[in-house]
């Protein structure tokens, strides 16, 4: 008897039952349609097209942009039993030749890769040779030139698509208004509408808006009255040492998270965080893709981010286990600038913009003509220190640039360590090494499985604790038996890549897109009018503010987020408003100054009571403003 869905959840992840819609996706992908997924951040969507490659024969081929994710998820796979692996940028040309083995044999059911990895044509060709039974789409939004994050290297699914004509695509985004949801399905060429759409709502999150100048005040009260894991969202690196420090001199442990720390420290530092050795994590948008901790009881954003899109997946981290969580927002009247300085940031004059394209070959020494279908190393800390470059509106042209079709800007692709043994076990008893370099290579043995099949990440720190050397010691004995073909040892890397998709041009000749530039300005524009509504508009419930914006009809407010608490805290402080207002203009007229101080209620209310009051023959308003009760 066949296995079904729900045998391949129960024995590969112990789970009894789906979530919503993950079965509904499941089985039209089984059924061979393409499919689209809305699902919110924590509904689960790897589980969505993880259960039917299992279930399917062949191989599946899953796109996703974030190589820090493609490794948390393999391993996670691996752990189960599960056979997965990927293929990205960073890998040297034998791991990828030893990956394209594996997908020939058989012995891959999921295979990882980044959509800039389209393009090789012995990656294709591997394929064709390889029954695809599935291709994946994550965050399928980034296929879209209405979605608010763009990446061109998306586009080539398409081509990909055209190889396997008969293979269902299954696209899934966390986040997308009704446009980008159109705009998926035409870019993937769909078979027809097959959209499985999850309410964007939250139940058990309450929406908060704290407009406080004093914000280091305002984050300490919140995470000082609330209990459990939290998550502190800000906009640079630098500002997460410091929020990081502030919170710990004001007793609550914190730690701090960005792209710049090497691949250690990141996993260090989100280790202690999961097992709950610190409470906050005060992090750039670097964290939190692929953080599985349901516990997190609290997400602030210390910064405004630029779109709806990118609040709601990043507040969405908050209460994956369906218990009450908050996602806070803190403003201040200068974000409202701020907002609107994004919008030049994020789309600098295009002098400037033709000023770095001619920079960055020059920093790459690629002479005009040349370059077509390289690949360089890109230091972009570097080239803008040795230009004199402003840092936000350089990446932001590097993006442009990337998006209009010169180059492709990968930003940093951070490896760890890695390491196979590539001589047989029998061939040890000739090896010939110093005390120092036999303990390195059996700690190396004793730490690491799988050392002989695949290349197996390591930590150097620890293999030298463990052996009592010294990390330089641990470098140079795998270099050595590197050199002794005992090993393959590919040391740590982190660089970002400028692969060249045409050859380098004057600058004279850059022409940036109406779609690249122009119409795209304008959607930033409105996004970021949106998220000014959202964050500074207390007129209307704030879930229903964001439902609209991603094409929902809500029916009802939350009654959970400030807006709707707000309300009815009103309401209960207004019972008795009238009869408050009656007593205090009894003996003489008051101004309407006067009975919004005394009754300490809000201007507007008191101004609403009073012509009510005025109308029910209660009230009147005479000479100068004064109102009186009515003889």
């Amino acid at each position: 008897m066949p296995l079904s869905p729900r045998d391949i959840l129960s024995r590969y992840w112990g789970y009894d039952d789906f979530r919503p819609l993950q079965l509904d996706i499941i089985e039209s992908v089984l059924g061979g349609h393409d499919t689209l997924g809305l699902l919110p951040t924590g509904g689960g969507k790897s589980i969505a097209f993880q259960v039917p490659a299992m279930l399917l024969p062949g191989l599946t081929v899953v796109v996703t942009p974030l190589i820090s994710l493609m490794k948390d998820q393999v391993d996670n796979l691996r752990d189960r039993g599960i056979k997965a692996t990927y293929l990205h940028a960073g890998l040297t040309r034998g791991e990828q030749t030893l990956v394209f083995d594996r997908c020939r044999l058989g012995r891959v059911k999921l295979l990882y890769v980044s959509p800039e990895k389209l393009r090789s044509e012995s990656f294709i060709a591997v394929l064709r040779e390889i029954q695809v039974s599935l291709i994946v789409v994550d965050e399928a939004h980034c296929i879209s030139q209405w979605g608010y994050d763009f990446r061109p290297s998306y586009l080539l699914i398409g081509e990909l698509r055209g190889h396997f004509p008969s293979t269902p695509v299954l696209a899934l985004t966390a986040s997308a208004t009704p446009e980008v949801v159109d705009d998926i399905m035409a870019r993937l060429g769909f078979d027809g509408r097959r959209v499985f759409a999850k309410s964007f709502s939250r139940d058990n999150l309450s929406y908060v808006v704290r407009n406080d100048i004093y914000k280091d005040r305002q984050l300490v009260n919140i995470l000082s009255s609330t209990c459990g894991s939290a998550i502190v969202y800000v906009r640079s690196r630098k500002r997460t040492r410091e929020i990081a420090a502030m919170l710990d001199d004001a007793g609550i442990s914190a730690g701090y998270y960005h792209a710049g720390l090497d691949i250690e420290e990141k996993n260090e530092r989100q280790r202690a965080w999961k097992d709950d050795e610190v409470r906050v994590m005060v992090a750039t948008n670097a964290f939190g893709m692929g953080i599985d901790k349901p516990d997190v009881r609290v997400v602030v954003h210390y910064d405004l981010p630029s779109s709806l899109e990118e609040y709601y997946q990043e507040a969405g981290r908050a209460g994956r286990d369906g218990k009450e969580s908050f996602a806070v927002l803190l403003v201040a009247k200068t974000d409202k600038a701020r907002l609107t300085r994004m919008i030049s940031d994020a789309f600098p004059d295009k002098e400037f913009i033709r000023r770095v394209y001619e920079l960055a070959g020059n920093f790459v020494n690629v002479a005009v003509g040349s370059g077509y279908n390289m690949v360089y190393e890109f230091n972009f800390a570097l080239f803008v220190k040795t230009y004199g470059l402003p840092p936000l509106p350089t990446r932001s042209a590097m993006q442009l640039l990337t998006q209009s079709g010169y180059f492709e800007f990968i930003e940093e692709v951070t490896m760890q360590s890695r390491v196979m043994i590539i001589a047989k076990k029998e061939e040890f008893y000739s090896i010939r090494l110093e005390e120092e370099e036999e303990s390195v290579f059996n700690i190396l043995l004793r730490s690491y499985t799988g050392l002989f099949a695949d290349y197996i990440y390591i930590n150097e720190a620890v293999i030298a604790r463990r052996a009592e050397v010294t990390e330089q010691k641990v470098y140079e004995t795998l270099l050595k038996l590197s050199r002794m073909r005992v090993l393959q040892y590919i040391p740590r890397k982190s660089t970002p890549y400028l692969y060249y998709t045409t050859s380098r041009e004057l600058p004279k000749h850059v022409a940036l897109p109406l779609s690249v530039y122009e119409h795209q300005r304008k959607r930033l524009e409105r996004r970021i009018e949106s998220m000014r509504r959202f964050a500074f508009a207390d007129d209307e419930c704030r879930v229903n503010v964001m439902l609209r914006y991603f094409g929902e009809n809500p029916e009802k407010d939350c009654g959970k987020c400030d807006v709707c608490r707000g309300k009815r805290s009103s309401k209960r402080s207004y019972d008795g408003l009238s009869e408050s207002l009656l007593y205090m203009v009894e003996r003489e007229p008051r101004t309407i100054d006067y009975l919004v101080k005394e009754s300490s209620c809000r201007k507007d209310v008191v101004i609403e009571e009073v012509r009510r009051l005025v109308s029910r023959g209660k009230l009147v308003i005479t000479s100068g403003d004064m109102i009186s009760k009515k003889k």
